[in-house]
């Protein structure tokens, strides 16, 4: 067919989407543009939900102030809906690669489902093995678990019984002497660590000898592996073993020690992208006044709603979401990273990923993994035929154009973005991001093409995950506007004067932003220093949080954040580079699976290192001729050369500045993972980490002799 052929079908497509546009507008209460007021009732522009604010207080319902309490009484409402549900494995097999790698593959069945009366009944029998084994209350009881049904039994057992969680994600010597050990020591208590079979016989064996105290390991797993030795004094039980100890008589009618709303549910560890992780002591009310935030943000949530857990629960940002949805009633399916789609790692050609079984129709997600998808998605479209590239990108343009004036394109959504919708199981209805700042053509197309809201969240694990959250019904408009970071401010927060901002600064005021507000946490576990550093109480009582991220005000009242305090580098010529707002940038690049930009302040431009994609740098040296192994293609200088000026190409599209622009690469030949300890589980760089392991480069690339 000719271009005029896409024209008219182009023009039926915009007439059509146009009149059911004026049909929705006219008979829809959703398809009008929100405008907030303030409590005069002056415009106050979107930040600002004042109705919601006056109705937030610090608990779900009233009188119930205690995470146990918030379950039950969900269960209490919900007892016979499911509750979590979990893949059944049919089998598991390897598969050899062109390049002789071997991955295991497997092929899963359907979910299986607890309801929520069947989880209460387990975590109340956990709760009693574990107190009948000998914790004890307000003593800490560590988690060192994969994201599982499994792990929020643990937590929910030990809300109930008021045993204070300590949620690992890293379990090395150095971190469990630091923490663990040392507590025990103290308390004169023995020390219980909940862990998978797999990550007991991977990651905590070799290091129990270092753990002089500890009593109990209780896995998870249904079948303990046979044969295996630990140290002389550790007992190692399966979960269904403690839970079958719980049920006993005797121990279901000792008497329990309720927790309050000041004691300590959970002591989690920030990801450590900055140095060693830091344990954030969370109360049950820290908790209920995040969760209630997020619960007034998402509207209708209830039974009718399907999560998917997939994200690491041992970060704030999965464990505050999964709390939203067991509060009310939600059910929650459990997937991983590599089972969450049809084309993920472990799952099988030909068969279905999480996201198609589940088809969830609430999912968090951090901006790594949906960077990945819209570079996917867009290779999909580049290698479309002329005709059904031209009718993507002019849906893609239309909608854009639509949303911006407040519409929606049902017409679009079902002819052109319903096969893209479906990687993700074709039901969502919200979309969260969290964990780190989602560039904006990422949220634009995840917008777009998915046809659900993509909310921003902005918070850290010191502010329970709750900071500031953008309003479900207009932040579809919000990058459209050119504003790529912005959120609406739930708690309160204001500007100081770090590295060159200024809170006087006109028209936007600038500076370090402060959360203050009942989410603010209690501190760092047996960290004084820190403690002092990034918190303090004002002179009215209101207790605050130094962030360390740099926002700035706009006249509507919208914050956008703009640096990081350290990711702020000052160049020879006094120039004030943001490595996160680069790597942000240049991530959007085909070429680019990841990237760390460097620069050092006694030089005059930026570096990066570089993760290449592989199916784009093979093509590339197929069109520049070059031939060799991959590890030799990645150590190519002329292939260097070529990835930077794409890489360039990227940034001056987007409009950095060039001296924000990396002058110099080094191409990776292998990724970045957890495993390799240069990135966070939540796929956060680890700056010092990867500064030690490119040191030589960074002299070769800034002339060292």
């Amino acid at each position: 067919m000719d271009g005029s052929g896409v024209d008219y079908l182009w023009i039926i497509v915009m007439f059509l989407s146009a009149v059911w546009t004026l049909i929705l507008t006219s008979f829809s209460e959703c398809s009008r543009r929100v405008k907030a007021r303030s409590i005069s009732g002056h415009p106050s522009g979107p930040y600002r939900d004042v109705g919601a604010l006056r109705a937030l207080a610090t608990c779900l319902q009233p009188g119930v102030s205690t995470l146990d309490r918030v379950f039950e009484s969900s269960v209490c409402r919900n007892p016979h809906l499911d509750c979590l549900g979990t893949r059944e494995l049919l089998s598991e097999e390897d598969e050899t690669q062109e390049d002789g790698r071997v991955f295991k593959k497997v092929i899963l069945g359907e979910y299986r489902w607890m309801s929520y009366d069947q989880v209460y009944k387990e975590v109340r029998a956990l709760g009693s093995g574990l107190a009948a084994l000998g914790q004890k209350p307000l003593k800490n009881i560590a988690i060192f678990c994969e994201t599982r049904a499994e792990w929020i039994i643990v937590a929910q057992a030990c809300f109930m019984y008021n045993f204070p969680c300590e949620s690992h994600m890293y379990m090395t010597h150095t971190h469990i002497h630091t923490h663990t050990h040392t507590h025990t020591q103290k308390n004169k208590g023995n020390l219980f660590i909940i862990t998978s079979k797999e990550l007991l016989e991977t990651k905590l064996k070799n290091i129990l000898l270092e753990v002089p105290r500890l009593r109990h390991i209780i896995v998870v797993d249904d079948k303990l592996k046979s044969g295996s030795e630990y140290p002389r004094g550790i007992s190692v039980h399966s979960m269904a073993a403690v839970k079958r100890l719980g049920a006993h008589p005797e121990n279901v009618s000792r008497q329990r020690r309720p927790a309050c709303a000041s004691d300590v549910a959970v002591i989690m560890y920030t990801s450590g992208s900055t140095g060693m992780p830091k344990g954030v002591m969370i109360s049950h009310s820290n908790i209920i006044a995040g969760i209630t935030g997020m619960a007034e943000r998402i509207p209708n949530l209830g039974e009718d709603d399907t999560y998917i857990g997939y994200l690491p629960l041992a970060h704030v940002l999965e464990l505050s979401a999964e709390m939203v949805c067991l509060a009310n009633g939600c059910r929650i399916g459990y997937s991983s990273p590599q089972t969450l789609a049809d084309q993920s790692t472990k799952i099988k050609k030909g068969s279905k990923g999480d996201t198609s079984v589940l088809r969830p129709t609430l999912m968090a997600a951090v901006p790594e993994i949906m960077d990945r998808i819209y570079k996917n998605v867009m290779l999909k479209v580049e290698e479309m035929s002329v005709f059904q590239r031209t009718l993507f990108l002019l849906a893609y343009n239309y909608k854009m154009e639509q949303l911006a004036m407040g519409y929606s394109t049902p017409l679009c959504d079902r002819l052109v973005f319903r096969k893209v919708r479906a990687l993700l199981g074709g039901r969502l209805r919200v979309l969260l991001s969290g964990g780190a700042p989602l560039s904006a053509a990422t949220q634009r197309f995840m917008n777009i093409c998915f046809c659900c809201p993509v909310g921003q969240g902005y918070g850290l694990t010191e502010t329970c995950g709750a900071g500031t959250i953008s309003q479900r019904e207009i932040h579809t408009l919000i990058h459209l506007v050119r504003f790529p970071f912005l959120f609406f401010v739930c708690h309160n927060a204001f500007c100081v004067y770090p590295g060159g901002y200024r809170s006087t600064d006109r028209p936007c005021p600038r500076g370090e932003i402060l959360v203050g507000g009942p989410n603010v946490t209690m501190g760092y576990y047996k960290n004084k220093e820190k403690n002092t550093e990034d918190f303090f109480v004002d002179k009215k009582g209101q207790r605050w949080f130094c962030t360390g991220d740099i926002g700035e005000f706009h006249g509507d009242g919208c914050l956008k954040i703009i640096d990081r305090k350290k990711d702020l580098v000052k160049l020879q010529a006094g120039e004030y580079v943001s490595l996160g707002k680069v790597e942000a940038v240049l991530k959007n690049c085909a070429l680019v699976d990841n990237i760390c930009a460097y620069a050092n302040s006694e030089e005059s431009y930026v570096i990066g290192f570089v993760v290449p994609n592989q199916k784009q740098l093979l093509a590339l040296a197929e069109r520049k001729c070059v031939r060799g192994l991959w590890e030799e293609l990645c150590n190519n200088p002329v292939i260097e050369e070529e990835v930077l000026k794409v890489i360039t190409e990227t940034a001056l599209t987007a409009q950095l500045e060039r001296f924000e622009i990396p002058r110099k690469i080094r191409l990776s030949v292998e990724p970045w993972t957890p495993e390799t300890g240069l990135v966070t589980d939540a796929f956060k760089l680890k700056r010092k980490e990867l500064k030690t392991l490119y040191q030589n480069d960074i002299e070769r690339m800034y002339g060292a002799k």
